[in-house]
């Protein structure tokens, strides 16, 4: 049985949520947290009315340690020249427009969809064998498809995941001093690598650190945008095809379903695990000034934790929400993306490399299943969750994976209504 302290970090937390999101919505809607000193928002209506008023809920505290970080790890970070200015997520200035602006540039929907090809051939390569679909197939590949997408070239991916995920733990984990000193080493590493390749970008070349040059955005909030971008545009679209791949494997009548190409059904995969299991599950906000939330009577500068996972399993807004159901009406009232101002840029191309992903494997691999039908490890940070494996087994691949097939034009696809599990 659950205790009546949440522990964000704990282990009942990070394997299943979902009982203390039920418990929060119910009885405690806006929660004080005293472990973190963060205010939790649980409910769908009051999460989205916070996230739609950014007068009254500033973004200046979502890049923000949760584990306070000690003077010798700020001197570690300092030595190395990292700052986080306000840039995107962190950004309530009038300069976000701008900057938003210029990153969407590389994100049209037109953009995205022309890299659909090359992401399933990026996915065919990873597929020879699948032993683990995480580590052969979820973790690079979203890495590999942003830095195309931002025209960024000589990249060492193994480097950039390094970093990016030591990144997440030192912000948004509850690592012990030791931890967080190397923890910040290389923090300042994937900063210090950001700011050389902004400093030596050709004003007319065709990638972002050029397209940041251009703007005459400063080297230093260059970097800062650089840095939460490349790693919120691969880290979480990894977390989202890891559990996107695990959840839809162990419903063998849907993987068979989607090796027989059914229309629709990838992407109303998507948004069902977008909805239910968002790789984003938390997001932050803080007051500007005094205001009440669910009854709640909160003063300027309380500090808010935006429970996104538990949103989507609303019951005010999603019938059957414990249910896996793809295909339910409504599903993309999800706020999995976030929503107003801040929505999230990458949430299109995050849609796509689920999608294709999820269509490949099993075009290629229509008998595979699940190695071991217990729940895998999770990442369990404070905004971040999904599983750390996906082993599965390793069945001979389909040729039809490897045929050339005639399918329905994406905008005459929809989502056909499937049956709730």
């Amino acid at each position: 049985m659950r205790t009546t302290q949440l522990d964000l970090f704990g282990a009942d937390f990070t394997a299943d949520p979902h009982p203390d999101l039920r418990r929060l919505r119910s009885d405690s809607p806006v929660h004080h947290d005293p472990a973190t000193g963060l205010w939790l928002v649980s409910r769908y209506a009051d999460v989205r009315a916070v996230l739609a008023d950014p007068e009254a809920f500033h973004p200046d505290n979502a890049l923000t340690a949760v584990t306070p970080i000690p003077r010798p790890v700020l001197r570690v970070l300092a030595r190395a020249g990292f700052s986080l200015p306000p840039t995107l997520a962190n950004n309530g200035t009038d300069t976000h427009t701008d900057l938003r602006r210029l990153v969407a540039g590389f994100l049209t929907p037109a953009r995205v969809a022309g890299f659909e090809a090359r992401i399933a051939s990026l996915c065919e390569e990873r597929l020879a064998s699948p032993t683990d679909l995480h580590a052969d197939l979820a973790r690079d590949l979203p890495c590999v498809v942003l830095m195309e997408v931002l025209g960024i070239t000589d990249v060492d991916v193994p480097a950039l995941k390094a970093w990016s995920t030591a990144s997440l733990e030192l912000f948004w984990g509850n690592p012990s001093v030791e931890r967080q000193h190397e923890l910040a080493v290389q923090a300042g590493e994937f900063h210090q690598w950001l700011t050389r390749r902004i400093r030596a970008a050709s004003p007319d070349g065709d990638d972002l650190f050029s397209a940041l040059r251009q703007h005459g955005t400063p080297v230093r909030e260059a970097a800062g945008l650089c840095y939460f971008l490349l790693i919120a545009g691969q880290e979480t679209t990894t977390q989202l095809l890891s559990t996107l791949l695990d959840r839809v494997l162990r419903h063998p009548d849907l993987w068979a379903r989607l090796a027989a190409d059914e229309p629709g059904l990838a992407a109303a995969c998507v948004e069902e695990v977008l909805r239910r299991e968002p790789p984003v599950t938390t997001w932050r906000r803080v007051t500007s000034r005094p205001v009440t939330l669910a009854g709640v009577d909160l003063p300027a500068g309380a500090p808010l934790l935006l429970m996104l996972a538990g949103t989507g399993s609303d019951p005010e807004v999603f019938a059957e929400p414990e249910s896996f159901c793809p295909g339910r009406s409504g599903a993309r009232r999800h706020l999995a993306f976030g929503f107003g101002r801040h929505y999230c840029l990458g949430a299109g191309l995050a849609r796509l490399e689920g999608e294709v992903v999820l269509r490949t494997v099993a075009r290629r691999f229509p008998d595979l299943r699940l190695a071991a039908i217990e729940p895998p490890p999770m990442l369990g940070l404070l905004s971040f969750r999904a599983p750390l494996s996906v082993p599965s087994s390793a069945p001979r691949p389909s040729s039809r994976g490897r045929r050339q097939r005639t399918r329905t034009p994406r905008a005459a696809r929809g989502g056909r209504s499937g049956r709730c599990r």
